[in-house]
């Protein structure tokens, strides 16, 4: 009998460890909400599980910076846009991009049209609002381009570090502040602001937009094909959560809400930042563009005499990972 236990007892563990699933911790870039959509999907729909994955996925904030908690063993796969990743690469942290489910930029600059500002030209001597944290990298690349400081005088900028938030503007604190398309930039009309009183600025329209929301590891961590595996399933799964998002924004925003622990979110707000999010993952399957890459790059190193990297990165993207993903 005590030979039958222990014979069935073994029998159950190797069955437990053949069912078990391996673990990824997500790093997002910020709170939860439908810029995230994506990831929030595929855990509700069963993708991850799927592929075998149990996946955390770990809220942001602004005291989060998700390189610090990669290099820390805090997640295994994070979330940065890539001014931040590639800087963080160029300090010594080697981080690698393995899958960009977003092909294109969400930030513009958001202007009071009373202020005369038409374009780049009529930005020195104001106030503008920006974010830290590895967001003002692709503002002072732009800067650089247009010549002009941003140190404050009559022909420089005054920087105003902006929280995440539209207060500046809307107290006239700022001239212009930071938005995305799908988040700050709602929250300025929701607060009965018209269209018409506005100007924006998109980077992307200026030839300064940088790529973001990417997927990056450490580089040593590849190295191990168990890792590599994890990551391969990770992307696919993920980017099935990506696709069925823009499929179904309302749906997927619903999905954003029940994981929304703070409550702090609203269904309207959530559903209007996923239409405007599935614009922007529009267009990719994951895999890096190189073009991209290398536009995103030459912003970066346009800086002048403080560029935000000084020199090419190398080693800092593969599609080794999104080969295998996409098959």
């Amino acid at each position: 009998m005590k030979r039958m236990i222990l014979a069935a007892t073994a029998a159950l563990g190797l069955a437990s460890t053949a069912m078990a699933q391996d673990e990824v911790r997500l790093q997002l870039q910020w709170v939860t909400q439908a810029q995230f959509a994506g990831y929030y999907v595929a855990l509700d729909q069963g993708f991850y599980d799927e592929e075998g994955l149990a996946v955390t996925i770990l809220p942001g904030g602004p005291d989060i910076a998700p390189p610090q908690v990669l290099a820390g063993g805090g997640a295994d796969v994070m979330l940065n846009w890539m001014p931040s990743a590639l800087a963080a690469r160029e300090r010594g942290l080697p981080v690698v991009n393995i899958a960009q489910p977003f092909k294109t930029s969400g930030l513009m600059l958001t202007c009071w049209k009373d202020t005369g500002i038409t374009g780049p030209q009529d930005f020195r001597g104001r106030t503008i609002g920006v974010w830290f944290f590895g967001n003002e990298y692709p503002f002072l690349s732009w800067m650089s381009r247009e010549g002009i400081p941003t140190e404050g005088g009559p022909d420089g900028v005054t920087v105003l570090k902006q929280g995440f938030n539209v207060d500046p503007l809307l107290q006239r604190q700022a001239d212009c502040i930071s938005t995305m398309t799908y988040n700050e930039y709602g929250q300025v009309l929701d607060a009965g602001v018209s269209p018409d009183e506005l100007v924006t600025f998109l980077y992307e329209d200026g030839g300064v937009a940088t790529l973001e929301d990417g997927m990056y590891v450490l580089e040593q961590n590849l190295e191990d094909p168990a890792f590599a595996d994890r990551m391969v399933r990770f992307v696919r799964a993920s980017m099935r959560g990506w696709k069925w998002a823009e499929e179904n924004p309302e749906a997927a925003a619903m999905i954003v809400l029940d994981n929304d622990e703070t409550g702090a979110q609203t269904e309207a707000h959530q559903v209007r930042m996923m239409t405007e999010i599935a614009k922007l993952t529009a267009g990719s399957n994951g895999e890096l563009d190189p073009a991209d890459y290398e536009r995103t790059v030459a912003t970066l190193m346009s800086g002048g005499s403080d560029p935000v990297i000084s020199m090419e990165p190398v080693g800092a993207w593969t599609h080794a990972i999104t080969d295998l993903a996409l098959q």
